[in-house]
């Protein structure tokens, strides 16, 4: 019970600190911006699960979907390092990806979640 309860301090911690990431990034210009046909509920389950693969990823394999504030979903790694916002557009979706820098891990993810358009 005690290994519970401490997990979810440090989730909740690692929460906050990717909430302030995501925050300052979203001021900012996304970096890349996609569309999709599928509704945001197929499309951030199909980029949560992509991101979730440990072959793919290894031990930065994560994702985690949560409802948006205005609506859609946002799915994140652990950190918030990155993560993309998928939103209602006419009968599909917008995907905007955001990555701390363009490295190649960065580039993984994108690959990944366009899979998923």
């Amino acid at each position: 019970m005690r290994k519970v309860v401490i997990g979810a301090l440090v989730l909740a911690a690692l929460a906050g600190c990717a909430g302030s990431k995501m925050k300052e990034a979203r001021s900012g210009t996304p970096y890349k911006t996609l569309a999709s046909d599928k509704t945001p509920l197929l499309v951030a389950q199909c980029i949560q699960f992509g991101w979730q693969d440990e072959a793919v990823f290894g031990v930065d394999a994560g994702g985690f979907k949560e409802p948006a504030e205005a609506g859609g979903f946002t799915v994140y790694t652990t950190g918030g390092d990155y993560f993309v916002d998928v939103r209602t557009a006419g009968a599909g979706s917008t995907v905007n990806y955001y990555a701390a820098e363009d490295t190649m891990p960065a580039k993984r993810r994108l690959a990944a979640l366009a899979t998923c358009l």
